[in-house]
């Protein structure tokens, strides 16, 4: 008997996150590693749980992500984009709920890029007079 599985992919700046949903206990893995492991900050691991607490499903299944570029911000933002995207595979009328809750938005927000004669996008060298 094939399990069922529920697949979404999420990006955040450079990150991408491949998403699958069993129905299962509440296990994260990221990247072949528990998620605590994996991200060492708390805050960061509670915005990966956010589309569980908007549908109210925390618990129920377990998470299984492959996750590369970017860094634990961008890939923790990533994977809360993912997970969101799957749970409308479980079950389209989550979509209010996670709508409402701004997660199935793409955060289209990116590094702006170095300019010329810059040391960084905006940041221009002490200004001298003389």
């Amino acid at each position: 008997m094939a399990t069922v599985q529920y697949s979404g992919t999420g990006r955040r700046k450079n990150s991408v996150a491949r998403v699958r949903l069993v129905p299962g206990t509440g296990k994260i893995t990221m990247n072949g590693k528990d998620i605590t492991e994996y991200i060492p900050f708390a805050n960061l691991r509670e915005v990966v749980l956010q589309p569980f607490a908007a549908t109210e499903t925390t618990g129920n299944y377990d998470v299984l992500v492959n996750v590369n570029g970017g860094g634990f911000s961008g890939q923790a933002g990533a994977t809360r984009h993912g997970i969101a995207r799957a749970l409308l595979t479980v079950d389209p009328d989550f979509r209010a709920a996670l709508k409402s809750a701004g997660l199935l938005t793409r955060d289209a927000r990116m590094k702006e890029r170095k300019k010329p004669g810059l040391k960084k996008a905006r940041k221009a060298s002490q200004f001298s007079k003389r």
